[in-house]
């Protein structure tokens, strides 16, 4: 496959929220074609807590010459509480849309993709374009996504237990409170809640030996979409645990069957 050059433009503002302002970096292929490109909006993790979007994002979309590639911060969990963080995921995304014809986006083909925390909230991105109530106050452009990539994602943080529950685990510190107390904002946090509208083409990865996020939370999130009637696969991995750097034995794969789905859903 030819590999492209790819432009890198950092710190772009897309928007102020309560004070916090509001990055991200814009990879390209250069040159870019005449034709505008797909965007995919790459959200990192950390538990909500940790993370940056110039340490965690991966070009190699960009590097194909099919996608543009946008990496965002969003506020920690330490500078607000859920749903800020996915008001500033749909901030982004809608700032995309709007400057989409200088930046060479096509604004009908915005895929999200992330691991963890990031993958919760490209899962909150794909089923929520039609929720009022979760936009913020950030842009006036829409804010739906038409593929959404979630890997070693939680789906349910009703359903994770043990010392998820705990009052200083990472979602408890996510919704202000331990879980069990904290229910309303719990289930506003759990994508399960919106499928009652159409939802995007979903992309499962998870790790069959993952302690952290259990594979029964990609598990979950595919029953609810096929039952549904929305288009998901799901790629077990069978050894692998919860996290996937740049040594990863599944890395190469797991990037395949990225590019591979976004390809099929977006290049259509």
């Amino acid at each position: 496959m030819m590999t492209h050059e790819v432009e890198t433009l950092t710190d772009l503002p897309y928007g102020n929220a309560a004070g916090y302002l509001l990055f991200l970096d814009l990879y390209r292929p250069e040159p870019m074609p005449a034709q505008p490109l797909p965007v995919i909006v790459y959200l990192h993790g950390g538990m909500w807590r940790r993370g940056d979007k110039a340490l965690s994002s991966d070009p190699f979309l960009a590097q194909t010459g099919r996608y543009i590639v946008a990496s965002i911060n969003y506020r920690r969990s330490d500078q607000a509480i859920f749903p800020a963080q996915l008001h500033d995921a749909k901030a982004a995304v809608r700032w995309l849309r709007a400057n989409a014809q200088k930046l060479g986006i096509d604004p009908t083909r915005i895929g999200v993709w992330g691991h963890d925390a990031g993958g919760h909230l490209a899962s909150l991105l794909g089923v929520t374009g039609h929720v009022a109530d979760l936009e913020g106050n950030n842009g006036s452009a829409a804010s739906s996504v038409q593929a959404v990539v979630a890997v070693a994602a939680p789906s349910d943080l009703s359903q994770l237990g043990d010392w998820h529950d705990e009052p200083d685990s990472p979602e408890s510190l996510l919704v202000g409170g331990a879980l069990p107390t904290r229910s309303e904002l719990v289930q506003q946090a759990n994508p399960l809640s919106y499928l009652d509208q159409p939802a995007p083409p979903f992309l499962l990865i998870h790790g069959e030996h993952d302690q952290t996020v259990p594979i029964s939370q990609s598990l979950i999130l595919q029953q609810a979409l096929q039952a549904a009637n929305a288009e998901v696969e799901l790629l077990r991995l069978p050894e692998a645990e919860h996290n996937f750097g740049p040594n990863s034995p599944y890395l190469q794969q797991i990037n395949q069957q990225i590019l591979a789905f976004f390809d099929r859903v977006l290049q259509a």
